[in-house]
């Protein structure tokens, strides 16, 4: 596993920055831009998500790193809450619920691993360096995710 030098080279904040130009995409269509609320709602949650990985890699400890990433994880159950709303009031369809709700759990399921990743590794403060657990990530990505019908 290559040591991670910028928050840029992670997998994870890769996926949720294209997660979050998806979401402001759906969500400058139709009805849904002009629901001010739910519209700046979930882009605020998306935001969340890409930014708190970003915070947490930069804080330089590994226990501020979980934390924030704990942080991305609840704004990821936030997102998939508003998404059924968004697609309960027509602003969304059934496909693009799918689309953003498989990569929302599936950023999700990577969030989980890679803090378990880093509770697990025993890092010493002084010595701290981020890796990924590649073999984890692949596994999530490669699953087909089950959504149930809305």
């Amino acid at each position: 596993m290559a040591t991670i030098e910028r928050f840029e080279d992670l997998k994870i904040w890769q996926e949720a920055r294209v997660l979050a130009n998806l979401t402001y995409r759906v969500s400058s269509l139709s009805n849904f831009q002009k629901d001010f609320v739910l519209r700046d709602q979930v882009r605020r949650a998306v935001v969340s998500i890409l930014s708190n990985i970003a915070e947490g890699f930069e804080r330089n400890s590994p226990k501020e790193f979980v934390h924030f990433l704990s942080m991305a994880k609840g704004s990821a159950g936030e997102l998939r809450a508003q998404l059924y709303l968004s697609f309960d009031q027509n602003y969304i369809d059934k496909k693009e619920f799918k689309e953003l709700y498989d990569k929302v759990t599936t950023i999700s399921k990577m969030l989980s691993g890679l803090m378990s990743y880093l509770q697990n590794a025993n890092l010493r403060k002084k010595n701290y360096q981020v890796t990924e657990p590649e073999a984890l990530y692949q596994r999530i990505i490669k699953q087909r995710i089950k959504v149930n019908n809305p």
